[in-house]
C-alpha cells in the first residue's frame, strides 16, 4: 500500500501549467515540523518535500495560502521513470483550523 499523509505548509508553488494532454499540473514544496516519539525519546522532525497536484486538485492547490497548515493526503512516486528521487502526489487537501 502506498498512502502518505502529512500536515504541512506550502512554502513554494509554481504557476499552473498543463501537460501535453491538457491536464492541469501544479508543483510545489511542502514544509513540515513536529515532535515525534521514537524509542521513547522525543525527536524534532523538520523536512521539506516536493509535491505535485494533477488534475482537478491542482486548482485548489494553486490557491492555498502560503505558510498555513493543511493536511495533505496522497502517495509517493518517482519524480520520473528514470529518477530515484521521490515526489508526493497530492490527491486530497484539508484545511486545519
Amino acid at each position: 500500500m502506498n498512502q502518505f499523509q502529512l500536515v504541512a505548509q506550502v512554502v513554494e508553488r509554481e504557476m499552473l501549467r498543463y501537460s501535453p494532454g491538457g491536464i492541469p499540473i501544479v508543483s510545489g514544496k511542502l514544509a513540515h515540523s513536529s515532535q515525534q516519539l521514537e524509542a521513547q525519546v522525543s525527536r524534532l522532525v523538520e523536512l521539506e518535500i516536493s509535491a505535485l497536484a494533477i488534475g482537478e486538485i491542482s486548482g485548489r492547490f494553486s490557491q492555498l495560502e502560503l505558510g498555513r497548515d493543511y493536511q495533505f493526503n496522497g502517495f509517493m512516486a518517482r519524480r520520473n521513470r528514470n529518477s530515484k528521487g521521490l515526489v508526493f502526489h497530492v490527491i486530497e487537501i484539508q484545511a486545519i483550523n
